[in-house]
């Protein structure tokens, strides 16, 4: 009997475990339905902004800066959860491969979970915690924000920052590399009019104002679209992972039918034995 109290253990334990991983489950999902509404608000505006920078930078183009030493800066953006698979790796190995070997490269981590996997980057790294939820970003960025600005403190004079985002993207299905820092600069294709733009600031005011707007919205597009992706694998994960604890309890329940069954034949051979014994028993007492 004791098999069996092991059995019935186990299983009970595989089925609290199961249902703590469907409620894991159902909160990503959740989660990706919240992500989706907020990403696609920054995506249009990242969009905007960027359809405005191509009309300024081809009426103004005097207005940028002149070209000045620039120092590389990556901000790879990662997980702060775990279960969520190769999430983390994929993230790492796209950085690797920017990096190319160079060790002059800052790198800003964001997200605990990718400290495991920061030992091969040859570069100085900055660890940041990352955001678990969308409510999260606002407090994530702040950091961030200050982080890259001790960074430029530490920049020889007329050197500009250029900013490298690695994120899991939505839109492209994998990982995205993107330049936010300085501010693209690509003339607009076709313009919709031929006069440039009225403006109520000074060029030079007015893009460093854009660039500021930029760097928030691409900002905030990159950590929705990182947490989006983060859910959609951590849901993979979670119904893999589900899907083996389903079959390795169906296993355990055959097992224990199995043995079940074999204690009752015993059982019932006992007490036929036990029958037969008293029948004999009272044939002789009666012979």
């Amino acid at each position: 009997m004791s098999r069996l109290h092991d059995l019935r253990s186990r299983i009970a334990s595989l089925e609290d475990i199961d249902n703590i991983m469907v409620a894991m489950k159902n909160i990503a999902f959740m989660e990706t339905r919240r992500l989706a509404q907020f990403l696609s608000a920054q995506q249009r505006a990242v969009a905007n902004i960027e359809t405005a920078t191509g009309d300024f930078v081809t009426h103004y183009g005097e207005a940028l800066p002149l070209a000045a030493t620039t120092r590389d800066a990556y901000l790879v953006i990662g997980s702060e959860r775990g279960l969520c698979g190769d999430f983390n790796q994929r993230a790492i190995n796209t950085l690797i491969e920017q990096l190319n070997g160079q060790t002059q490269a800052s790198i800003l981590a964001v997200g605990q979970r990718l400290q495991a996997h920061l030992v091969d980057v040859p570069s100085t790294v900055t660890l940041l915690s990352g955001p678990s939820v969308a409510e999260d970003v606002a407090a994530v960025l702040t950091e961030v924000a200050q982080a890259l600005a001790k960074m430029e403190k530490d920049f020889p004079p007329n050197t500009v920052l250029q900013l490298t985002t690695i994120y899991h993207s939505d839109e492209t299905d994998g990982i995205r590399t993107r330049r936010i820092l300085p501010l693209p600069a690509t003339p607009a294709t076709s313009l919709s009019t031929a006069y440039p733009p009225l403006l109520n600031l000074d060029p030079r005011q007015l893009l460093t104002q854009l660039t500021e707007h930029y760097l928030f919205a691409a900002l905030h597009e990159a950590f929705f679209s990182s947490l989006m992706v983060e859910n959609q694998f951590r849901l993979e994960h979670m119904n893999q992972a589900i899907q083996r604890l389903e079959r390795k309890a169906g296993e355990i329940r055959l097992q224990y039918n199995a043995w079940r069954q074999e204690d009752i034949t015993e059982e019932i051979e006992i007490i036929m034995l036990s029958v037969e014994a008293l029948a004999k028993s009272a044939i002789q007492r009666l012979i």
